[in-house]
């Protein structure tokens, strides 16, 4: 990676995190759609990273929100579990679609339909994660599986919004 590529993800990595804090942390639709928009650092890096830097800065980014959150530990969890099925997911859209081994996910170079499958399944990952870990009980599993699938509606089409609005 150039260091133009590593500055743009740095600032990407402060935008998204920036905006989970300040301003997204208080958008939440009828009590069960929650956004988190932070998943978007982890979803838009570069496939040559490797697998364990993936991995570190899936825990920074997760510890650094479970700060702010107060939750300890189950954002960075929720967070390194989709970075280690990362890989898979992209294994699975390459053979489906023929993508080329440097690619960057974004709207422009994906199409609006596989970009949705990419962060959809991924952001369900991370959702069901924490939300499971939020639960901690099996008579919570019916609340938390609404709340799984309306937080992953929810932060994916945030997602495309803000790609839609980015230059990148």
């Amino acid at each position: 990676m150039t260091l133009r590529e590593i500055l743009n993800i740095t600032f990407l990595f402060l935008l998204y995190l920036s905006l989970q804090i300040l301003l997204v942390r208080n958008l939440v639709l009828f009590d069960v759609g929650f956004c988190f928009i932070y998943v978007a650092c982890i979803l838009l890096l570069p496939t040559e990273m490797s697998l364990s830097a993936t991995l570190l800065t899936a825990f920074g980014v997760g510890i650094v929100v479970d700060t702010f959150y107060n939750t300890l530990g189950m954002h960075a969890a929720a967070t390194v579990l989709m970075a280690y099925i990362r890989p898979l997911v992209i294994r699975l859209q390459e053979a489906q679609h023929g993508f080329e081994s440097r690619f960057v996910f974004s709207v422009r170079e994906m199409g609006v339909r596989e970009f949705l499958y990419y962060v959809m399944s991924l952001t369900f990952i991370h959702h069901f994660a924490l939300f499971l870990i939020e639960a901690n009980n099996l008579l919570l599993v019916l609340p938390a599986m609404v709340k799984i699938l309306a937080s992953t509606l929810f932060t994916s089409f945030t997602i495309l919004l803000v790609q839609y609005f980015s230059r990148n």
